[in-house]
């Protein structure tokens, strides 16, 4: 037995370099930092949910239980599904446009897609408020002009979270559709009118379930983001439009709950992931039968 371990250990090392063994070596450093600074912080999270004040899912009950935690959980749903639905009908005709285009104007376009990244979220969520403010930049307009005789309400309700997530979150649904609408080929819609569809049919039959793939990827980017979302509804937001993220806050800035704060983020953590699985399951699922292109 010695002398086959022997063997065999000789023939490892003697097996040759190669460039997949060499790829695993270079991921051994990022997975690292990933586990000490990013999954080893969520374990954390989640045991400290489970046993303080005490071992068990006393934290988890409490928020079943109380009213203002399930409403502010389905607040926190609603809001993410209606500023994906909003980003959705926003960014397609967007998408559409840029994606005919060519050449310089193509690349303008995208200048002005990726802009707003260079800007800080706080920055843009800031610019916001100095807008819809009651004494702000419109309200001023409007009243000025003759439109209103008193300043509306933009802030501190559904209107202005609403408006400030979709400004910052467009983006991210106007990429996905992109790339799914730029892989289409032309000659199929070509095709489909020469066969006698109508555009309205070319564009049902044909052009909407190829780019599914970039729909249901920006949804889940979008809503998934809009989820944890924090300094948007806390700025413009008021105490009917709190969401989860800014329901923690509240708990360990201000109540030193730490164990319920835990148990929220690790509920969003789940229903985070939970949605991922599920959209990862039925593309695959259905992927094959073209409703998410193919």
């Amino acid at each position: 037995m010695a002398a086959i371990d022997t063997a065999q250990r000789a023939q490892t090392l003697a097996r040759p370099w190669t460039p997949a063994r060499g790829y695993a070596l270079l991921l051994i450093a990022p997975a690292a930092v990933l586990a000490i600074f990013f999954i080893w912080p969520l374990v954390q999270v989640v045991i400290r949910s489970l046993v303080e004040p005490e071992i068990g899912l006393g934290n988890y009950a409490r928020i079943f239980a109380t009213t203002t935690y399930l409403r502010v959980i389905a607040n926190t749903m609603t809001l993410a599904a209606t500023v994906a639905l909003v980003t959705l009908l926003l960014a397609y005709p967007a998408a559409w446009m840029v994606s005919s285009a060519r050449g310089n104007t193509l690349y303008f376009f995208l200048a002005l897609i990726l802009i707003p990244f260079w800007t800080s979220v706080v920055i843009r969520t800031f610019a916001w408020m100095v807008l819809f403010q009651r004494r702000g930049v419109l309200n001023n307009f409007l009243v000025s002009t003759g439109l209103i005789e008193q300043p509306l309400r933009l802030m501190h309700n559904s209107i202005g979270v609403h408006i400030g997530m979709v400004h910052i979150l467009l983006p991210f649904m106007v990429l996905p559709l992109l790339s799914s609408m730029r892989s289409i080929d032309p000659t199929i819609m070509r095709a489909a009118s020469v066969l006698g569809a109508n555009p309205l049919r070319q564009f049902v039959y044909v052009y909407l379930p190829l780019t599914m793939p970039g729909v249901s990827a920006g949804i889940l980017l979008v809503f998934i983001s809009a989820l944890g979302f924090f300094i948007t509804p806390a700025l413009l937001g008021g105490p009917q439009n709190m969401t989860i993220a800014v329901l923690i806050e509240q708990q360990t800035s201000r109540l030193l709950d730490w164990p319920m704060a835990s148990a929220l983020a690790s509920l969003l953590l789940a229903a985070t992931a939970l949605l991922y699985l599920i959209y990862d399951r039925i593309s695959r699922h259905l992927g094959a039968a073209g409703v998410f292109g193919g």
